[in-house]
């Protein structure tokens, strides 16, 4: 549902587009596509339609405050030295209403994945396994772990592992899971923001990622490949000028 959803908007978006160079030919409008600030919108139309489909997080909500004050700078409202001047604080206080309402908004609760019927996700890197997101053990109760300005290092060592979130703001996460007890499909929310998480898995499990890049993204080192009918690791990852590495 939330693949179709973003296929929508997306599609809707050339549309529009295509619509306003065709008002041009009839001479109906006098459309142009490279206005002041035009380059923002491959900062704003992804972060707003990550939030359409997740909700808000703390990336995408940084990515999207980020990229409407370039626009609005460049469009005269206001100089592009405040906007510097502002960057820093606003990227500070939206990471700060994210770790005290973390479990308050929705996108920022663990839940339901973003793949659809088909099994897709926003930008998925799939190797074998369950194909349905739904069917994972989602992250809900489970430990959150946030790294702000710091570096931490997660161990589970034959510990039975059901799901986390991760959490670094200009910092570091390290998910050491080689030796965890993975018995059925779980879920790992990333949200990586001017910070990386790094997530070692075992070798007998499987991975699904969805991820929503601004400026960052997602690399998959593994070079296993289990079989089909072991658990997946599904990984919804957030990167906001960070990044999350897989192991």
């Amino acid at each position: 549902m939330r693949s179709r959803l973003s296929n929508f908007l997306w599609g809707l978006f050339f549309i529009l587009i295509g619509l306003g160079f065709a008002g041009n030919a009839f001479n109906l409008w006098d459309f142009n596509l490279f206005f002041p600030g035009w380059w923002t919108f491959f900062i704003i139309i992804p972060c707003g339609i990550s939030i359409i489909q997740n909700g808000f997080q703390t990336g995408t909500s940084i990515g999207l405050a980020i990229g409407l004050m370039l626009l609005m700078s460049r469009q005269g409202f206001f100089n592009m030295r405040l906007t510097g001047q502002l960057i820093i604080p606003v990227i500070l206080i939206i990471i700060g209403l994210g770790i005290m309402f973390a479990n308050t908004f929705p996108g920022n609760t663990p839940k339901g994945g973003h793949f659809g019927p088909d099994g897709q996700g926003t930008q998925s890197n799939y190797t074998s396994g369950a194909e349905n997101w739904e069917n994972s053990t989602h992250a809900d109760g489970s430990s959150v772990y946030t790294s702000t300005f710091a570096s931490q290092n997660i161990n589970f060592d034959n510990e039975i592992f059901q799901g986390a979130t991760a959490n670094a703001y200009f910092g570091a996460t390290a998910f050491h899971l080689e030796n965890a007890i993975i018995n059925e499909n779980v879920t790992i929310y990333c949200n990586a923001t001017f910070g990386g998480i790094e997530i070692f898995l075992p070798n007998y499990v499987n991975i699904k990622i969805s991820s929503t890049p601004v400026f960052g993204g997602v690399t998959n080192r593994r070079r296993y490949t289990a079989s089909p009918d072991a658990p997946t690791v599904f990984i919804n990852a957030t990167c906001m000028f960070g990044g999350v590495e897989i192991k």
